[in-house]
């Protein structure tokens, strides 16, 4: 990472200052291979505003940022939209270059502040909770505040400039993506990237996220750039991302089933292409994805748009194969809504793992709309059949 990256303007007064992280490739979990941004935004008014903060190693190279436009100890405000790490790390090197600084935040913000910063001496920080409809007047500018309850985090909120029209919405709307090009008319397939994003991060959170856009409708709020706190600023058409959000959130799928396995032997590979066969064959669109040979981000993005999910597993020690585990240790999380799945899979002298994934995709959420199939040793023609036949069934829950 350099530091060359100059201050951005993206409205007058209104200042990218934040950074580039090209070499993250994990995020708690979640594959990063395209790095990302940690976004915050400087206001420049009568008084001085700084929007979130970024990564604690960071500290010096958005301080050097912010000083190419204002000197830090000028700093009158600090909005916390988020508490976690990665924007709100730098928050102690801010308030010891700005020790005047009143910070504003959430009811849930403020005491994440403290659970964090105790030892950076916090207590010391002036701080003031803010709601929904709450509003900062800078001089020209006016900030007002939107509560985002569980967008991802308790504590989250978003910060509206009100002339400028610009939302800067923390952790929604984003993507991870280290690019030197800021803006989404500027990047190629960034509705992919924010899809990848929202699947592994936002998706269980659907309800919420339609209360968010219908609270953003009451208020009457006219949007002309989204800037969120990872990736690139919406500015061409900001409205396409907020109508993506309302169909991811309300579940909204294409025609098509994934059939997401691992096999040991091949048995179950055999298995899933049997399957897929027979799905094909009735005119839907099917995905087969190995898991050990695609990240589960990837996966889990798969799943965002697709109705009905197959899964399969070979048994090892009586249950499910490690790797199957973890995807269905990881959907649990999610806990996608209003989709379906079957369970399929290979055993030896000892079944077990069909039972076990069923129970799995139960605990997540998903409905069992077949019984799961399961086939000892390698499938012989018999079995590649009840494969076919199968593949068929389930095509006819999707046409």
């Amino acid at each position: 990472m350099t530091d060359e990256v100059e201050p951005l303007e993206l409205a007058r007064g209104v200042y990218w200052v934040g950074v580039i992280d090209w070499n993250l490739r994990d995020f708690h979990g979640y594959v990063t291979p395209k790095g990302t941004t940690y976004n915050a935004y400087l206001i420049v008014d009568d008084t001085i505003t700084l929007v979130d903060t970024v990564k604690a190693e960071f500290s010096a190279e958005m301080l050097k940022r912010i000083s190419q436009i204002v000197d830090p100890a000028k700093i009158d405000h600090v909005i916390v939209n988020h508490v976690e790490m990665d924007h709100s790390g730098s928050l102690p090197a801010i308030m010891t270059a700005a020790p005047d600084a009143t910070i504003y935040c959430s009811k849930n913000g403020k005491d994440g502040l403290h659970l964090h910063y105790k030892a950076d001496g916090c207590e010391d920080w002036a701080i003031e909770v803010v709601k929904t409809g709450s509003e900062l007047s800078l001089g020209s500018k006016t900030l007002m505040f939107i509560e985002a309850t569980m967008l991802h985090w308790p504590d989250s909120m978003h910060t509206y400039i009100k002339e400028d029209k610009i939302l800067l919405s923390s952790d929604a709307f984003g993507q991870h993506i280290a690019t030197s090009k800021p803006f989404d008319d500027e990047v190629g397939d960034v509705m992919a990237e924010a899809a990848e994003y929202y699947a592994n991060i936002l998706m269980p959170f659907g309800r919420v996220i339609l209360k968010y856009i219908d609270t953003v409708k009451e208020l009457g709020i006219d949007i002309n750039m989204i800037a969120p706190g990872h990736g690139i600023i919406w500015r061409q058409d900001p409205a396409k991302i907020i109508e993506a959000y309302g169909r991811w959130a309300r579940g909204e799928t294409n025609k098509k089933v994934l059939i997401i396995y691992d096999t040991m032997w091949g048995s179950t590979h055999i298995m899933a292409n049997s399957i897929l066969e027979g799905i094909k064959a009735a005119g839907v669109e099917v995905k087969l994805l190995n898991i050990r040979k695609n990240d589960l981000s990837g996966i889990i993005t798969e799943v965002l748009e697709a109705p009905v999910i197959i899964v399969g597993s070979p048994t090892l020690n009586n249950g499910i194969f490690p790797s199957v585990s973890e995807l269905l240790t990881y959907l649990k999380g999610l806990h996608p809504k209003g989709k379906q799945a079957v369970a399929f899979g290979s055993y030896g002298w000892g079944g077990g793992a069909v039972k076990a994934v069923e129970k799995e995709l139960e605990m997540a959420g998903f409905e069992l709309i077949e019984p799961g199939l399961q086939i000892r040793y390698r499938p012989d023609e018999e079995g590649i059949a009840a494969c076919l036949q199968l593949g068929d069934r389930i095509a006819g829950f999707v046409q």
